[in-house]
């Protein structure tokens, strides 16, 4: 009844090991999940982060989902991971992620990352500024 209808969902992603961020999100996917099954037929994606680490929110007491919070919003393209970076997905996803390890292999798990296309940063009520993917 949605189908081509946008909706969000919470996946578990990492951007790399511990130690060696790369900005680039990776997630531990299945085909049974409806969103994975959306990607696949249309890979355009967004992905927004809180600024849940920042000092300001921390110092200050303020919920992460405030609006004086910052905010980063990644859209691009979700893919699935080619071979050749297989190994580093699965270090960065289950490093960061280990019960996944334990998940029922029946679902037929597999990677996927975003080509990131565009860069958002959200500060304060509603400002909003491009930042250029290469910084």
């Amino acid at each position: 009844q949605i189908q081509g209808m946008p909706y969000g969902n919470c996946l578990l992603l990492s951007d790399g090991p511990v130690n060696n961020n790369t900005g680039i999100p990776f997630f531990y996917v299945t085909p049974k999940d409806n969103t994975v099954a959306d990607l696949l037929k249309n890979p355009v994606a967004s992905l927004t982060l809180p600024e849940a680490d920042g000092n300001f929110c921390r110092k200050n007491v303020i919920d992460p989902e405030d609006s004086r919070c910052a905010r980063l919003t990644l859209m691009g393209q979700m893919v699935i991971v080619p071979p050749e970076e297989v190994e580093f997905a699965k270090q960065a996803v289950f490093s960061r992620h280990p019960v996944v390890r334990k998940w029922p292999r029946s679902y037929e798990w597999f990677f996927m990352k975003m080509n990131i296309e565009h860069i958002w940063l959200q500060s304060w009520y509603g400002e909003v500024s491009a930042i250029a993917v290469e910084e």
